[in-house]
């Protein structure tokens, strides 16, 4: 982890161990979900563009950014997370602002399209106390389950 960024706002994975159970499986089904709704989103604009955004398929990336930008900026989370009962906090412990959102689905997405830093992602939400993957220990976020 960064030593620079401090975590004090995110609760203790030791006090508040169920705030991050089952956490790295529920991102998988919020990114399940979410895939979803991107490509049915993109199937609907491709539709009514009578087929336009075939051709101009980067604009799926710009839709999926938007998509998971506006989320977590809006609720901390997006519809997938909010299904599987997850949100995005910061080191505060609060929900993200525009800033961090842009920033945190900008790493998601530098890892999506890198395979060797999805892996290590993946390999550090399965690993490390808090589930956070590479973009959420640079940022200082983590995702928990819902408080309620």
């Amino acid at each position: 982890m960064n030593p620079a960024i401090r975590l004090d706002g995110l609760p203790s994975p030791d006090a508040r161990p169920e705030l991050y159970r089952d956490v790295p499986a529920k991102r998988l089904v919020a990114w399940l979900v979410d895939a979803v709704i991107v490509w049915g989103l993109w199937l609907v604009l491709t539709i009514l563009s009578l087929g336009l955004l075939v051709w101009l398929l980067p604009f799926f990336a710009v839709l999926d950014f938007f998509y998971r930008t506006i989320g977590l900026t809006n609720r901390s989370a997006t519809v997938g997370m909010r299904l599987a009962g997850i949100e995005i906090r910061d080191r505060r412990g609060e929900p993200l602002d525009f800033g961090q959102a842009f920033l945190h689905t900008a790493g998601y997405m530098l890892s999506v399209i890198t395979f060797p830093v999805q892996l290590v992602s993946i390999l550090l939400m399965a690993g490390t106390e808090r589930r956070q993957g590479l973009t959420d220990m640079v940022l200082g976020t983590a995702a928990l389950n819902l408080r309620g």
